[in-house]
């Protein structure tokens, strides 16, 4: 009972400390897939209609959703129980995961149990940390409980050759991708163990093709279901493919075209935030145990070390470096830690490098408690002196804006377009897309020489960045239709139509995130 309330204190520690992150307003991706999912209207070439995403249908369907049911924060609320759900499933696994390697005797022991729990206290802590992102909800956060709980049915499909155990665990490995194109680690767990359980001849092959077929079935439903209402909605697949995939190599030629200072920050950033949070500093553990767990657990250690070494691919491959990325991991990272205590027989008598094991995996549990502590004392401290001042220039255009008025923000701030409240003209409020699909902004220079020029502009990034493009193609526009109304907060430019008189814009960049 002890233990059961452990993990369940972690699983609700994981849950409020999402809580910080309700006082902060949409975020520029919560923004963006919540004004895309309002705005859905699939055409034969767009996905979406009237906003450009390269998203897949599923996330955008689930912000729909949420935001019919409760709004646009509710999927924040989402995202906590899904860490309820992360910790629990962690505590699971790593029960699983020790039963596989050590059979019934890791229950006679109690080790079984002690690894549950603290697997479940490190998973609360890699979830919790704020320097990943405390606030706002993305296919990171979202998808991360589907992986695991995909890990978990996985080794119960195994462990007791369950057909639904198995079809259950494809389902939620291909669902968990249709939140975040890239989280392919559940699908890669169950097939390393289903055919390295196959090679190992601990797995008949009647056995094998059955759990396989089982597996397989469940990962083609979402698959089918995307199919289906791409032909219901009239949204030519190659259009869906495109948008989900394709975009991505286009995308990182142009990330790649442009040295990026930003990008070789947030690129360092990120490394450090995975080894302060203590992500690589478990990995190496395993990789330092390597060898007892290729001796006693082959056949695991081969699927955990396909999930590490493709999250990994995918966190180098991203391009971006965004502090998200870091959540995409912590399925494999939990795997890990479990694989080493498996190990650990958990007695005081036995050989000292047993003990040391033991004593080090608890180390980094409490070092990875250690820095999510930290981060939220952080994060805590400097909440109320916080200002989001992409809200608070949303909400002034909101306030002097008139029916009828558009808004289009240079650079990709979508959170700017949804605290204002006005509908963009121009369909990508991302500056990848953007630079990606407009790459020499003529449709955007011929958007604010038409017809349905947007009434407000706002250049959140310098019309000098990716090159300058802007600098020459947009500016003589601007110049020719646009007064310059104010400087935002960060000295960010405000433009309105010459033909539109609006009144002066009320920017209090002052005012703190608290006070909302």
């Amino acid at each position: 009972m002890r233990a059961r309330g452990v993990i369940w204190g972690a699983a609700l520690a994981a849950a409020l400390l999402r809580f910080p992150g309700l006082f902060w307003p949409a975020r520029p991706d919560e923004a963006g897939f919540t004004l895309v999912a309002r705005a859905w209207h699939p055409q034969a070439d767009s996905t979406f209609g009237t906003y450009w995403v390269d998203r897949p249908p599923i996330l955008i369907g689930l912000f729909k959703l949420t935001d019919w049911i409760g709004g646009p924060f509710l999927i924040r609320a989402v995202a906590a129980a899904g860490c309820v759900v992360l910790v629990l499933a962690a505590a699971a696994t790593a029960r699983a995961v020790v039963l596989e390697v050590r059979g019934d005797g890791a229950l006679r022991d109690g080790s079984a149990t002690r690894a549950a729990v603290w697997t479940a206290v490190l998973t609360a802590a890699l979830v919790g940390n704020m320097g990943f992102d405390s606030a706002s909800a993305k296919g990171e956060i979202l998808g991360i409980p589907l992986v695991m709980v995909a890990f978990l049915l996985a080794l119960r499909s195994l462990q007791r050759r369950s057909l639904l155990a198995a079809f259950g665990s494809g389902l939620l490995s291909m669902l968990a991708v249709g939140l975040k194109q890239n989280m392919v680690a559940g699908l890669a767990f169950g097939g390393v163990l289903l055919l390295g359980s196959l090679v190992a001849r601990r797995l008949p092959p009647r056995d094998f093709f059955r759990l396989s077929a089982a597996a397989l079935l469940g990962a083609a439903v979402p698959v089918a279901g995307t199919v289906a209402w791409a032909r219901w909605a009239g949204v030519d697949l190659s259009t869906v493919w495109y948008a989900v995939y394709g975009f991505r190599t286009d995308a990182a030629r142009v990330i790649s075209g442009y040295e990026s200072a930003s990008n070789t920050e947030r690129a360092h950033d990120l490394f450090w935030l995975l080894v302060s949070s203590g992500i690589v500093l478990l990995v190496a553990w395993l990789l330092l145990n390597l060898r007892s767990l290729v001796r006693e657990a082959p056949v695991l250690t081969a699927a955990v070390l396909a999930t590490v070494a493709l999250d990994t691919a995918g966190l180098v491959l991203g391009g971006s470096y965004w502090g998200a990325y870091a959540y995409v991991p912590i399925p494999g990272v939990v795997l890990c830690l479990a694989l080493v205590l498996s190990l650990d027989p958990g007695a005081v008598r036995g050989r000292s490098w047993a003990r040391v094991r033991g004593l080090v995996s608890r180390v980094l549990v409490g070092y990875a408690v250690l820095a999510t502590a930290l981060s939220a004392a952080h994060f805590v401290s400097v909440l109320p002196d916080a200002r989001p001042d992409e809200a608070w220039t949303g909400q002034a255009i909101a306030a002097a804006a008139e029916p009828g008025d558009t808004l289009v923000v240079y650079g990709g701030r979508a959170d700017i377009q949804f605290t204002s409240g006005l509908p963009s003209p121009y369909p990508y409020l991302w500056s990848l897309p953007m630079r990606t699909l407009d790459p020499d902004l003529a449709e955007l220079r011929a958007l604010l020489d038409g017809p349905d020029a947007p009434t407000w502009f706002v250049a959140w990034v310098p019309m000098s960045s990716w090159g300058g493009t802007a600098e020459r193609v947009l500016t003589p526009a601007l110049e020719a239709h646009y007064r310059l109304e104010t400087e935002a907060c960060g000295n960010h430019l405000v433009y309105v139509r010459t033909d539109a008189p609006r009144p002066a814009l009320q920017i209090d960049c002052d005012r703190s995130v608290l006070a909302r």
